[in-house]
C-alpha cells in the first residue's frame, strides 16, 4: 500500500494548520486595541443583553431536545438502510419497520402526554 495518494491530504492539513497559527499569532500585534464597554459585552443580535437566567429552565426545553436527538439518530439509521436495501432483503425491511414502529410510538407517547403543546 502506498502513502502517495495521501500526500495532498496531509498537504492540504499541514497548510491548514500553518494557516491558523499563522492567524492566530499574528492578530493581537496588527488588530486594532480600541476597547469600549459595548465591545466587552455579550454580543445579542444587536438588542441590550439580557442579565442571565436567575430560575430554572422549563422541562419542555429539555424535552424538545430529547425529541431532536431521537429523531435524528432515526434518520441517521434511515440513510444506509436506504443504500443498501437491495442487499438487506425482506429482513432488513421487517427491522426497519421495528425500528420506525417502536420510534413512532415513542413520539405517540410524548404527543399523547403533551410534550409537543407550547402553552
Amino acid at each position: 500500500m502506498s502513502i502517495a495518494p495521501y500526500v495532498p491530504i496531509a498537504g492540504l492539513f499541514v497548510l491548514g494548520g500553518l494557516f491558523a497559527l499563522f492567524s492566530c499569532t499574528i492578530a493581537p500585534f496588527v488588530g486594532p486595541k480600541r476597547y469600549n464597554r459595548a465591545k466587552m459585552e455579550a454580543y445579542e443580535c444587536g438588542i441590550e443583553p439580557a442579565p442571565a437566567p436567575s430560575g430554572r429552565f422549563p422541562v419542555k426545553y429539555y424535552l424538545t431536545a430529547m425529541l431532536f436527538i431521537v429523531f435524528d439518530i432515526e434518520i441517521i439509521f434511515l440513510y444506509p438502510w436506504a443504500v443498501s436495501y437491495d442487499m438487506l432483503g425482506f429482513f432488513g425491511f421487517v427491522e426497519m419497520v421495528l425500528f420506525i414502529v417502536t420510534v413512532f410510538i415513542a413520539y405517540a407517547y410524548v404527543w399523547r402526554r403533551g410534550g409537543l403543546d407550547w402553552d
